[in-house]
């Protein structure tokens, strides 16, 4: 376990947000998003065994001979708390871990928007985290929750699977159930949490249709939940929500969406001229137009709603991108990279600006 240790606190100390091991190849730490092969033995197979024998905890134990592989939360005491997934490849252990910084970062170190803080303020609904994996949602959702957990007195429980950030009670009180160990499943966590006495309900991820159904019930009963979900925009985030539910069920869905939706926040990273990341977000809120656009289903149209939604504290992906490069963050070349639209973005660049989304919603 010396060496295994040893690997994790090099990566903290080499600022990596990923650590791979795979017997008989070399170690590899992601750092600014790009993998880099580190210098050292190779993991063997004993050695691999062995580290996987101590750090699995009991319940996940159970899941990783049933299914192979398992989620876990992992704490290297000195070094720091690892978002862990072991798993097979070839019939041998491999090991996907990130590092999770044990200080929550506000809103102001992650450069998210400011409008953030209003939306976590919200006092029931359901607001929605999306993006890609490896896009900051969680860290954004934790940076929301420790917002509401200083500023609020509130009950906040959260469902996840592991739990990444640890909340220590402030103004509210927190208390985080890990799938397996604290709860059966999400399920299991979700018909009870109700009971539970719940202010906000933080669910980890969006994965199907009974969390959704979960969280619609919740939000109408008058609580807040916080989730992610894995889309590329926020106006596909609806779209995405009712594939999740058989053709038949849709109509009623989106109804209830319509009426429980606060607001989505997408994520896209961006390298800054500086060398690290910094999030570009679109924002879409849950205004009277954006509400009879779900109700009435003109999805398509949600975009433009976005888009001429600035006065009320919506931005799209391309419009946060030319303001990071209006600041100095980002290069032009970044964020032509990442726009939903470049040729779009790189008109802006060059002082032309084409209002499409008052012409569609017209």
């Amino acid at each position: 376990m010396e060496t295994f240790l040893k690997i994790l606190a090099a990566a903290v100390q080499g600022g990596a947000s990923d650590i791979h091991l795979k017997i008989n190849s070399p170690i590899i730490f992601r750092i600014n998003r790009r993998l880099v092969v580190v210098e050292g033995p190779q993991p063997a197979e004993d050695w691999m065994n062995s580290v996987v024998e101590q750090i699995v905890p009991k319940h996940a134990k159970r899941i990783l001979e049933e299914a192979h592989e398992c989620d876990f939360s992992y704490y290297a005491p000195g070094i720091g708390r690892f978002r862990t997934n072991l798993f097979q490849q070839r019939g041998q252990f491999a090991l996907a871990m990130r590092y999770v910084k044990t200080n929550v970062p506000s809103f102001e170190e992650l450069g998210l928007l400011p409008v953030l803080k209003q939306i976590a303020e919200t006092p029931r609904g359901i607001v929605l985290l999306a993006g890609t994996t490896g896009c900051g949602k969680s860290t954004t959702l934790a940076a929301m929750i420790e917002h509401i957990n200083a500023n609020s007195r509130k009950h906040i429980i959260t469902l996840e699977d592991p739990i990444e950030f640890v909340f220590e009670d402030n103004q509210s009180v927190v208390e985080q159930r890990e799938i397996g160990l604290d709860t059966l499943s999400f399920e299991e966590g979700l018909k009870h949490v109700l009971r539970q006495d719940p202010d906000i309900i933080m669910i980890g991820e969006m994965r199907d249709a009974v969390s959704l159904q979960a969280a619609m019930s919740a939000a109408e009963t008058g609580h807040l939940v916080l989730s992610t979900l894995h889309t590329t925009n926020a106006s596909l985030s609806v779209t995405r929500i009712l594939d999740f539910f058989k053709p038949d069920e849709r109509d009623q869905i989106r109804r209830q969406i319509a009426a429980t939706l606060q607001a989505v926040i997408c994520q896209r990273m961006v390298p800054t001229v500086d060398g690290s990341m910094t999030p570009a977000q679109e924002i879409m809120i849950n205004t009277g137009t954006v509400r009879k656009l779900i109700e009435e289903n003109r999805l398509e149209k949600l975009a433009a709603a976005i888009e001429t939604g600035s006065e009320e504290g919506m931005v799209n992906f391309n419009q946060h991108l030319f303001e990071l490069v209006k600041a100095g963050r980002v290069s032009q070349k970044e964020a032509l990279a990442k726009a939903t639209n470049a040729q779009a973005l790189e008109m802006n660049f060059q002082g032309i600006f084409l209002t499409e989304g008052k012409r569609i919603l017209g």
